[in-house]
Parts: structure tokens; C-alpha cells; sequence
């Protein structure tokens, strides 16, 4: 299984997370990217569990009601696999050596770097550029999974009428969608640390960007299924009701300082939390701004509070911005979900490598 596949047909970016499937597709004129079809469509609770996919024939049936409803004919797909299931290693090795012979020399030498056997991994690997320390060297990214976390989501796409061209690992894809948000930061250098915070369903991603590149993945279980569980405790819902009301209002005038107060402040809380162990596992770096990602990034005015609690500018991740819309997009409908389409998004950019 090539992760990187260099060669490829136009791609769809299918982001299987614990909420929703996320589909996009990309065209791209010129310099400029346009968003041809797209559509999110939610999940049944427990489909997909700890990033594993439980239930794959409900996966594959709503992958193909978001095809349905976005329109889309393309039948190639890219798709993600969480940062940890993957075990990512940089090496070096000659610059002389032809993609064949580092594949070679990567086989030869993989039980150095793999604690499993090599028949149960999915491995692939991309030269970065060359080493800093030895101009004759080049820095290999060597990125290996158990080969089940590969084959599940090739499997789902399959029964959902898509072949898998790429199979990504969701920091790679967050790292692609970020260069569209260079613009928007507060001081667009390129040298600066920025941290994206990716708050989803169940799990908060902290992914620290320096220079561009994906340096630091930390993950921690925290996400808005705690609020639509507490919307469901408080007021007597089901789940499903829960989620409907926490998306479209309708809830009791307590609603705002009683429960959703309480819950952007652990957020925050949560958001600081991981970038102090980022800070204080690297040497003295700082973090320049946040971008917040995910679902939870489109609660009213939560920038606003993590920028006051962390005194760090923070703003709302939005790849779609600079993009041009085909007619079928409605605009309202892409801005709301714009925060948590950044894996889609950077699946879907794969396209035009």
C-alpha cells in the first residue's frame, strides 16, 4: 500500500472521524482551488471508536449518502488513519541512492526501526530534503502501521464503491490544509510556531506547526460529545435529539451559563493543558498563534475566550477563504462546517501533488 502515492487520479478526501464522515473534492485553476462537491453527514454513535472503525457496513452506507448528497462522480479516494496508529521515524540516508534502493535498503533494514514484524505492517516512506549536518545525506520520513488500521478503511471505501489511491495519516493531511491558512494569521512569517488545536466529537488533537511542518502530535481524550452528553443529562433528551439542539439552539434560556459556559471553559482549560506539555517538552519555544479546529471551533465566540485565557492570538481555522464555490455550494453551509473539514481538506488537496 503506497501512503504517498505519487501517481493518481483526481481524489475525493473522505475524513472518517467519531462524529461524521466529511467529504470533499477539489478542482484547482491556475493557482486558485475551487470546492466542487462536498457534505457531512453524521455518524451513529460507537461506529467509530478510539479512531477503530466498529461498524464498518454503517461507515460504508453513510460514505455513499454523502457521495449521494454531494453530487460527487469521482470514485478515487484519499483517506486518513489517526496519528496514533501511526509510527513515524526519520532517517537518513545517502542522497545517491534512487527511490528503488531506498525502498530496498528500508526493507533490509526495517526491524531496526518497527517493533512489529514486517508482514503485519503497512510501511511507506517520502525523502524530505537534505540533511543539515551532511550535505551528501537526505532525511527520509519512514511513517508504519499495523496493517489492519490500513485494510479497515481501504475495506470501507470498497463497499462503499470508492477504491483507496492514498492512504494518509490525519497530521499529514492537517499539515497540507494548514499552508491555505498562512494568510490568515497574525504575523504570516514563515518561520513561526503556530499550534492547531483540532477539537472533535471525542478527542482533542494539539498539532504544533514550525515552519510550515508538523513537529509535535499530542492527543487527549476530550471532545463535544461531553456537551451533547451533559445537554442530554440536563434537559432529558436523546443523544440524537442532544446533538440536533447543540447544532440548531432551541434549549432553555439556562442553557448558555448553565452548561455550555462550563464546558468552553474546560475546553480552554484542556487546549492550555496540552500546550504545556508541548512547551515543556521542548526547549524553550514558544507559540506564536492558535488556530482552532473541528466541531467544536464554530461555538460562538471560543477564539475569543482562549485568546483572553492564554493570552496567544487564536482565530477559527477556515481553508475555504481564498477558494472559489461551484454553483451547487451553498456558502452558509460550507462557513459553518469550514472548522472541521481541515483533514478532508488536506485529503482532498492530495489531488495536486
Amino acid at each position: 500500500m503506497k501512503w504517498f502515492n505519487r501517481k493518481h487520479d483526481h481524489l475525493v478526501g473522505i475524513d472518517i472521524s467519531t462524529a461524521a464522515i466529511k467529504l470533499l473534492e477539489l478542482s484547482k485553476s491556475g493557482t486558485r482551488y475551487k470546492v466542487e462537491n462536498y457534505a457531512v453527514k453524521a455518524l451513529a454513535q460507537d461506529a467509530v471508536v478510539d479512531s477503530n472503525i466498529s461498524n464498518a457496513a454503517m461507515i460504508a452506507d453513510t460514505i455513499k449518502l454523502a457521495l449521494k448528497q454531494s453530487g460527487s462522480r469521482t470514485r478515487h479516494a484519499c483517506v486518513a488513519i489517526a496519528g496514533s496508529s501511526v509510527m513515524t521515524k526519520m532517517i537518513t540516508m545517502s542522497a545517491d541512492l534512487s527511490e528503488d534502493e531506498i525502498e530496498e535498503q528500508i526493507m533490509v533494514e526495517a526491524d531496526q526501526y518497527i517493533p512489529y514484524s514486517l508482514d503485519e505492517v503497512s510501511l511507506d516512506f517520502e525523502v524530505q530534503k537534505v540533511n543539515e549536518a551532511n550535505p551528501e545525506m537526505v532525511d527520509v520520513l519512514l511513517a508504519a502501521s499495523r496493517r489492519e488500521n490500513v485494510d479497515e478503511r481501504v475495506e470501507v471505501l470498497e463497499r462503499a464503491g470508492l477504491t483507496a489511491s492514498i492512504v494518509d495519516v490525519e497530521a499529514f493531511a492537517m499539515e497540507n490544509a494548514f499552508a491555505l491558512l498562512k494568510e490568515q494569521l497574525p504575523n504570516s512569517d514563515d518561520e513561526q510556531t503556530v499550534a492547531i488545536a483540532d477539537i472533535g466529537a471525542t478527542m482533542t488533537t494539539l498539532n504544533i506547526m514550525h515552519e510550515g511542518r508538523a513537529i509535535y502530535t499530542r492527543e487527549q481524550g476530550f471532545g463535544g460529545k461531553q456537551l451533547t452528553e451533559e445537554i442530554q443529562r440536563r434537559y432529558g433528551l436523546s443523544y440524537e435529539e442532544a446533538g440536533l439542539a447543540k447544532r440548531h439552539g432551541g434549549l432553555p434560556d439556562n442553557y448558555e451559563s448553565d452548561v455550555l459556559a462550563p464546558f468552553k471553559r474546560a475546553l480552554v482549560q484542556q487546549v492550555a493543558r496540552s500546550l504545556q506539555f508541548f512547551i515543556s517538552s521542548s526547549a524553550n519555544r514558544s507559540i506564536d498563534s492558535i488556530v482552532l479546529a473541528g466541531g467544536c471551533a464554530s461555538i460562538a465566540g471560543i477564539d475569543k475566550l482562549v485568546e483572553q485565557e492564554l493570552g496567544i492570538p487564536a482565530l477559527i481555522a477556515n481553508p475555504f477563504i481564498n477558494m472559489a464555490l461551484s454553483s451547487k455550494i451553498k456558502p452558509q453551509s460550507l462557513s459553518n462546517d469550514a472548522s472541521s473539514m481541515m483533514i478532508a481538506c488536506g485529503l482532498a488537496l492530495r489531488s495536486f501533488d
